[in-house]
């Protein structure tokens, strides 16, 4: 199964983006993956990572939900 993990800086104040994500990874993939974890950063942060490959970065990819979302699955079923 699948481990996703996301990612995010504490004192950016990405939790709430970081929550988003999670739920709706969970909504749409939470029977197929073993988890999706949150895990607290610094400097800006904010990754998704499906069994360690990153699929969202902040810093290259539009902060967009639905893509992530997809990213994880495309990722998932690859």
């Amino acid at each position: 199964m699948t481990a996703v993990e996301i990612e995010y800086c504490v004192p950016c104040g990405f939790l709430e983006r970081a929550e988003q994500i999670q739920h709706a990874v969970l909504s749409s993939l939470g029977e197929r993956i073993d988890r999706a974890a949150l895990v607290t950063g610094d400097h800006g942060i904010l990754e998704v990572r499906v069994d360690g490959t990153v699929v969202y970065e902040k810093e290259r990819d539009e902060f967009d939900v639905d893509a992530i979302v997809r990213a994880v699955r495309d990722e998932t079923f690859a």
